[in-house]
């Protein structure tokens, strides 16, 4: 863990008073009531912030076809592009905390090659419901999302998906995800790095981050180690792109690498100047993208 990771961490989630009411409250049931904030502290670690509500798009272009897939115990936006409906379909991810209207410039990149792009946004996320996800949740959807694709009767050409999302597909990738190709977006490497920044945030001991973690793998029927590179990549046998800036504070740049070293044949572009997010819409990325997919 390197320190701009901890700032991005911190400044992602001292966003407000409610926030830092929220730090001082788990700070105070550790040394009271620690089974409470080890649960508290659980259902703040599986909550996007910002709220989803801040970051719908309050209306998308007609030519967009729009469902709400039950899912779970929450559900799943379904975004469908019309332009080229008989064409090979591109499931596009967003991150953690982010939404659908992210992937858009990918979207109509990949719309003007024939391609028919399909956005999903992930629960407690953008316009789908449910309050609270995590990674193997992200997983479990990915591969919900391709299955009814394949039923519907869509080719599922690629995947491609941003930071946490990455992570998830690659996961379900290794599991035989029925996709041509995958692409990733500034991948996360450990999950269990992430629980460190989250521990160290939020003022959490360690003993309080260990035990939420441990209750959430109980819960979801996973370890985090599985969601690694070492243990994701060997099983992965699609063609494989991983795109990482350098200067990605909230992923680092060796994260992407270690998923590029994992997985057999993978190609990595790395960017300078484009941070985590402008990826996603830069005009050399979306066209290497592109390229990559065709």
């Amino acid at each position: 863990m390197h320190p701009s990771s901890l700032e991005a961490a911190s400044d992602f989630y001292q966003t407000g008073p409610g926030v830092r009411l929220l730090r001082l409250a788990l700070a105070a049931s550790q040394r009271l009531w620690p089974a409470l904030a080890v649960r508290a502290a659980g259902r703040l670690f599986g909550t996007p912030l910002p709220p989803r509500w801040l970051r719908r798009r309050r209306a998308w272009e007609p030519d967009w076809k729009v469902e709400r897939w039950p899912f779970e115990d929450a559900s799943l936006t379904v975004y469908a592009q019309g332009a080229a409906p008989h064409g090979p379909v591109v499931l596009l991810l967003h991150g953690w905390g982010g939404h659908a209207g992210q992937m858009l410039p990918l979207a109509q990149a990949l719309a003007g090659h024939g391609l028919r792009p399909v956005l999903v946004e992930m629960p407690a996320h953008g316009r789908s419901s449910g309050s609270v996800s995590n990674l193997p949740q992200f997983a479990r959807a990915i591969e919900y999302v391709a299955a009814r694709l394949l039923q519907q009767g869509h080719g599922l050409r690629a995947v491609v998906a941003h930071s946490l999302a990455a992570n998830a597909a690659a996961f379900a990738a290794g599991r035989g995800l029925p996709a041509q190709r995958l692409v990733l977006l500034a991948p996360p490497a450990s999950p269990r790095d992430y629980t460190r920044l989250f521990g160290q945030a939020f003022g959490l001991s360690e003993a309080t981050r260990a035990a939420m973690q441990g209750r959430i793998e109980a819960r979801e029927g996973v370890l985090m180690r599985q969601f690694e590179p070492d243990a994701v990549g060997p099983r992965i046998r699609l063609p494989t792109l991983v795109v990482h800036d350098r200067d990605d504070r909230i992923n680092r740049f060796a994260d992407g690498q270690a998923f590029a070293h994992a997985v057999r044949g993978a190609d990595l572009l790395a960017t300078d100047g484009l941070g985590h997010r402008r990826i996603l819409k830069d005009a050399a990325v979306l066209g290497r993208v592109t390229l990559f997919l065709q």
